[in-house]
């Protein structure tokens, strides 16, 4: 049985980790990749979706591994955890990710916060930004049901490919988009985009659990499972 302290210091652990991993690799692609934007990009891909996988094997079990906003409030309208929890949860999950980016540049000797520069505005990344979390939500929603032990590898996997196949490279998390706005570095975004980022996100969320309500009638009775199983008032 674990606390509810125990799980946000595991949603804060895990995001920090998870923004780290991106805005350090991306940084490093760069640095590597003398210029060539498809190579770093290509590992900014990489260590994503592999931190991706580990880091829901290690949490999961202990708070179900959201690392993103959009999976508690949707967890929680399927009653997955009390609602009681759901703004613990995304507190620890923004604040993790704001001390991950900060993590990132203390360790390549860059300033501690520094607001992105870098644009990412119009139509056709916010309408990414609603198919990648609509992708992920859908992941999550149709393989937790059925088979959740290959959750971590299957929404590692998404993310890996939602990277080249969505024009945002695929945000698909409040949390993380926050934090990205406070690093203007490869994965940075500009403070001015990020609002309509996060509107397409929480859409794209509300779309997929609803969908999933309808393709898996008792989702809301096994909801707990999301996105490994764990303990919650609502299990114990």
């Amino acid at each position: 049985m674990k606390t509810l302290s125990t799980r946000i210091t595991s949603e804060f652990l895990g995001t920090s980790f998870l923004v780290a991993a991106v805005v350090g690799s991306g940084i490093m692609g760069e640095r590597l990749a003398a210029g060539n934007v498809a190579i770093a990009l290509l590992a900014n891909t990489i260590a994503t979706g592999a931190v991706l996988v580990v880091l829901i094997l290690t949490f999961g079990p202990i708070s179900g591994a959201h690392f993103n906003p959009v999976v508690t409030l949707a967890d929680t309208l399927e009653r997955g955890i009390p609602r009681t929890e759901a703004l613990p949860y995304i507190l620890a999950q923004i604040s993790g990710g704001i001390s991950g980016a900060i993590v990132a540049h203390l360790m390549f000797g860059l300033p501690i916060v520094s607001l992105s520069q870098h644009a990412r505005s119009g139509p056709s990344q916010w309408f990414s930004e609603f198919v990648a979390t609509f992708g992920l939500l859908s992941v999550i929603w149709g393989c937790s049901r059925t088979r959740s032990s290959v959750v971590p590898f299957a929404v590692g996997a998404y993310i890996t490919s939602a990277y080249w196949f969505t024009a945002s490279t695929s945000f698909a998390n409040p949390a993380v988009t926050i934090a990205r706005c406070l690093s203007d570095t490869f994965a940075g975004i500009r403070p001015v985009d990020v609002p309509w980022f996060v509107a397409a996100q929480f859409v794209g969320g509300f779309a997929a659990t609803i969908v999933f309500r309808w393709l898996v009638p008792n989702l809301q009775v096994r909801a707990k499972e999301i996105v490994l199983p764990h303990d919650s008032v609502n299990s114990r």
